[in-house]
């Protein structure tokens, strides 16, 4: 493994968080207006980036749901999950008897990376290594 494609686990280096969410069809819509509310609170956290919060094409997919944030380092997002609002919100959407809802979070870095053929080289988030190639 070269160093270009090691995971950069430092102190304030930017991360990204992706949850991905097993739910029924019939449930989405809700879900995402709460999802909205909950990312809405998030968006105004110290060292918050971006989130995007994608739907399958089809209803068939076993994730429905795909939300892909970026933070500017672990602290930030540990400091902006620590939230009580925020926890709050998310257990009441993962406890309602209503919604059966799975969601697989966790936090990511860049191991490797592509660009399309002919596009500047960008510089991998949360990889110092790597930035200004």
């Amino acid at each position: 493994m070269t160093t270009d494609s090691q995971p950069a686990n430092l102190p304030g280096t930017a991360v990204t968080f992706i949850n991905i969410f097993e739910i029924s069809a019939e449930h989405l819509d809700a879900f995402i207006a709460q999802w909205e509310q909950r990312a809405a609170l998030m968006s105004n956290k110290p060292g918050f980036i971006d989130s995007r919060l994608h739907r399958a094409r089809s209803t068939e997919t076993r994730f429905q749901l795909v939300n892909v944030a970026h933070w500017e380092s672990r602290e930030a997002w540990e400091a902006a999950t620590a939230d009580p609002e925020f926890g709050n919100r998310t257990r009441a959407a993962q406890d309602d008897p209503q919604t059966q809802i799975t969601s697989s979070p966790g936090l990511y870095d860049i191991a490797v990376e592509f660009s399309a053929a002919g596009a500047e080289p960008e510089a991998a988030l949360g990889n110092p290594e790597r930035q200004g190639q």
